[in-house]
């Protein structure tokens, strides 16, 4: 909303670990942040139990994991509010997880925000649970209102049954298809999500997922960055550059292109009494990272990895994924 401004100590000891003291990186230069531009889009993690595990989820969701609880309509209901009390210039309502669809709520979550006008992008593996007969009852009758808001957003992490299945698990392809076959065939807004970490080449994926979606009568164009979207990798245990102040200049970047400056995303842990607001998607169970309860909360968020609602880029996520990769999950 404004400029932050970062306070960084006269005397920094050289040598600390990377990704350590929030202001500065371990060669002792001043640790680059990003102040919140505009409020566009605001996630909720629907909870973080999935049907499936797959091999490299950054967030481990898995049948098993509920280290993200499920989040209420009630508690979507309350930062819909906040945003229309204090005027948050928000276009984009989305739910990621986890698998959304395993939530109870998440049709009523969907349609509390799709009545209030936002565009809402769901995330899915489009397998068993979004095939169950009531939520795909849910999803016609939201797409028979709210059609041109609506945006359904597959992870088919490789045009192939085999690199696909490598991730996901055995058979999991054939089930995937199945659900975005059904979703083109009614007539969804759709765009895939697919995964960079086969060092195929851009083109190559592109145009690998462009015979899928033309065989199969898909209406993605695979050519279009925002229809398919592909991911670069996160892992926490590569080597990764921070990024410095100075980085900008050299990347030729600005901090507002950076999903940070225009996204927060909300979570409810296990055993919280109340959700609290996150920088972004990548950082889930980071406790360093939460900003507060509330959207204004988070916009005055101060100290350790915020500087007055600026995020301090302090995690190699921050580096990998959004600075260097180009990566953003908003629509």
């Amino acid at each position: 909303m404004r400029d932050a401004v970062v306070e960084t100590p006269p005397e920094v000891a050289v040598g600390i670990g990377k990704f350590v003291d929030p202001d500065r990186t371990s060669a002792g230069e001043q640790r680059a942040f990003v102040a919140l531009d505009r409020l566009e889009t605001l996630w909720f993690n629907t909870g973080t139990l999935c049907n499936i595990e797959c091999a490299n989820c950054y967030i481990e969701s898995s049948p098993k994991n509920d280290r993200l609880v499920y989040l209420t309509t009630d508690d979507v209901v309350s930062y819909l509010d906040e945003i229309a009390r204090d005027g948050w210039p928000t276009r984009e309502i989305a739910f990621t997880g986890g698998e959304p669809f395993m939530n109870p709520d998440m049709i009523a979550m969907a349609e509390a925000a799709l009545a209030r006008g936002f565009a809402v992008l769901i995330l899915t593996n489009a397998m068993q649970p979004m095939q169950r007969p009531r939520v795909q009852d849910g999803l016609l009758r939201l797409n028979a209102a709210y059609g041109d808001k609506l945006t359904i957003r597959v992870s088919l992490d490789h045009y192939t049954q085999a690199l696909h299945d490598e991730e996901r698990g055995l058979g999991s392809f054939c089930v995937a298809i199945e659900g975005l076959d059904w979703l083109s065939g009614h007539g969804f807004d759709l765009s895939v999500a697919g995964r960079t970490r086969w060092t195929e080449s851009e083109t190559s994926a592109r145009a690998g997922f462009h015979a899928l979606f033309e065989a199969r009568s898909i209406g993605i164009n695979a050519d279009c960055p925002n229809e398919l979207i592909l991911f670069p990798e996160m892992d926490e245990t590569a080597e990764v550059p921070e990024i410095t102040t100075r980085c900008w200049g050299i990347l030729g970047l600005a901090p507002s292109s950076v999903m940070c400056a225009s996204s927060r995303m909300v979570v409810k842990r296990k055993g919280a009494t109340k959700p609290v607001v996150l920088p972004c998607t990548l950082l889930p169970y980071d406790a360093d990272f939460e900003m507060g309860q509330t959207l204004a909360d988070a916009a005055l968020a101060d100290g350790g990895n915020f500087a007055d609602g600026a995020v301090k880029l302090n995690h190699p996520h921050c580096a990998k994924f959004c600075v260097l990769g180009g990566g953003s999950c908003s629509a």
